[in-house]
Order: C-alpha cells, then structure tokens, then sequence
C-alpha cells in the first residue's frame, strides 16, 4: 500500500514537473524574445545558462509544491469520503444496519449523493432485517401454539379406558389444531409469493354481484349457528376487469373475520355499488371493533389485535387482503370503534 502511494506520487510529481516545466519554458522563451527585440539586447550562452538553472530550480520546487498540494488535496476530497463509504460498506456487509454516515462538506456534493444512498440502503436493510426477525419470531410462536396442542391431545389419547366421547374430543382438537397449521402454512406461501411477484394477475371482465354473493353464502353455516343477521344490498350485474380467484381471497378473508368477531345474535352487513370507474365493496359487522392504535397494524403480518389469543386466527389473512388489493391498483380502508364494530370499505377498478 506504501509502495502504491509511493509511485502515485512520484508518478503525479512528474506530470506537475513536465506541465510547469513546459509552461514556464514557453514564458520565459517569449519573455526573452520579446525582451531581445524591442531593447535590443543580446543574452549571451552564459547568461541564458544561468537563467536555465535558475528556472529549473524553480520549476523543481513549483512541482513540489503543486504535488503536496494535490497530495493533500485528493486526502481531503476523495480519499477519506471513499475510507468512510468502504468502512460503512464493510459493516453492512457485516449486518451492521445501523451505519449511518455523516455527509461531507459542501464541495463534495457527489460523493455525498453515494453517502445518502448508502444511508437510505442500510435503512432499508434494518427495516427488512427487523421484518424479517419478526417474521420468524411469529412464525415459532404461532407453530408452537397448535402442535403444543397435538401434543397434548395425542398424549391424553393414549391413556387406557377413555370413553368414546372423550377419545372423540380429544381427536377432533388434534384436527382443528392440524387444520389451522395447514391454512397458517397455506396462507404464508400465498403472501410469499404475492410479495415475491410469482403471481400475476390474469384479468378477466366477470360478475362481482354473483361472486360476493356465493362467498357469502359459503358461511351460511357460520351465521345459522351464531344466530346473525345478514344485511345485504348487493347491486345486481356489477362487473368488474380483474382476477377473480384473488378476489375471491378477499371476500372470504373479510367476511371471516366479519363473523367471527360478531357476537351470537349480532348482524353483519354487505353492500355492493358500482360508479362508472369503480366497484365499491363494504363489509360491516357488530363486533368488538378494534382501538385507532390496533387500527394502524392491522395490515401487518402476524399482527392480531386479539392478545389473549381468544379468537382462532394467525394475523395473515389481512395482509393478504392488503397484497391482493395492492396488485389489482386498488384500495382498502377500515372504519371502526371499540364495541361497536368494524366496516371494511374496498374500492376495485371496473376497467
């Protein structure tokens, strides 16, 4: 590294040796000329010898100069911000993503443009790396919480003279707890792949009207035994120019959670209207209704503004929802208040 820095400067000596060399050189040869001509004066090989050594010393300790100058120069300019930028680097690629770099001074406007970029990237890479810890953190918690179950169960099932009804409970809980990791791990590889783009939309003009009512009526059983109302007023013949199956996620996403948060003899609620460019989709229920603070996290993986863990349920299906609408250019909203209920408000382009 000395040896390398060695030969840059004597490399950079010698260019600034042979630039003033020259220019001086024309200087002073014109200077002379001019001199001759209009004085009338004769330099003779001595003194124009002199002259020469003198100028060359001078030329030695100019280039000197000129090579300390740009030494330190390039130090300042170029060499420190690039020192900063690699050591910054080097810890990122260390997984390091809380490097931050101060910006440099305001003649170095280019190299600060890299320290922004570097700056936003470690940000972003602190996000992801928080996400994704996040994302792991849920995932064990929410696989223990089932298999803990059928543990349990299958070790209560292999206790000698249980009756039938009791060996039946003990097997239908191992079911639904196997049921609900299934749709849990079904439901991560749908999100993994609407956010890695493996899906793509294939549009296809259809009847919202009659798929909204068929994903309803696909919880008939679900109300019946709770005993709600279902309010509907569904216009008849909207059509819409989209993705009929990644609807159909959203429906019964929404319309899940619409029934399972509703009370026994509550009511929940489905409207359908139509403007010359959008479908408007609005699902309301009189449930426990969510705080403003659960509201703002809803959207999020794993997130569940059920603490306790009371209602079945692993925090994905919202943010399937949320996906699905993002690709088809639409947009969601939710309106609630605490023991009042929730109404989700979904607007899907016609066309």
């Amino acid at each position: 590294m000395k040896t390398h820095r060695f030969l840059l400067g004597l490399r950079n000596y010698f260019i600034f040796f042979m630039t003033v060399a020259f220019v001086t050189s024309c200087c002073m040869m014109l200077f002379l000329t001019t001199l001759s001509r209009t004085m009338g004066i004769d330099f003779t090989a001595e003194n124009i010898g002199d002259a020469a050594k003198v100028t060359l010393i001078n030329v030695l300790v100019i280039s000197l100069l000129f090579t300390w100058f740009d030494y330190f120069r390039r130090k300042q300019t170029v060499e420190i911000p690039i020192r900063r930028i690699t050591e910054a680097a080097d810890k990122i690629m260390q997984g390091d993503f809380t490097v931050q770099i101060e910006p440099m001074a305001h003649d170095a406007q280019q190299f600060n443009e890299i320290i922004d970029c570097l700056n936003r990237m470690a940000r972003e890479l602190g996000s992801v790396e928080t996400l994704r810890t996040d994302f792991v953190a849920n995932v064990s918690h929410e696989l223990k919480t089932p298999l803990a179950v059928m543990r349990n169960y299958a070790a209560l099932l292999q206790q000698p003279g249980l009756d039938e009804q009791t060996r039946m409970e003990y097997a239908k809980a191992i079911s639904d707890s196997a049921w609900r990791l299934a749709n849990m791990m079904t439901n991560i590889l749908k999100l993994n792949r609407l956010e890695n783009q493996q899906i793509y939309p294939q549009s296809a003009e259809y009847d919202l009207s009659a798929q909204i009512c068929d994903c309803l009526l696909q919880f008939e059983d679900v109300w019946e035994k709770k005993d709600i109302e279902i309010d509907t007023q569904i216009e008849d013949g909207v059509t819409v120019k989209a993705d009929a199956e990644l609807l159909s996620l959203v429906w019964n996403n929404l319309f899940s959670n619409a029934f399972k948060f509703t009370e026994p003899g509550g009511k929940v609620s489905v409207s359908l209207t139509a403007t010359d460019h959008h479908a408007i989709v609005k699902v309301t229920d009189t449930g426990c209704g969510i705080s403003a603070e659960v509201g703002g996290h809803i959207f999020e993986k794993f997130y569940q503004g059920d603490s306790s863990h009371a209602t079945q349920g692993n925090g994905l299906g919202l943010a399937l929802v949320k996906r699905v609408i993002d690709i088809l250019q639409g947009s969601i909203g939710v309106e609630s208040a605490v023991g009042k209920g929730t109404a989700f408000t979904v607007r899907i382009r016609r066309n």
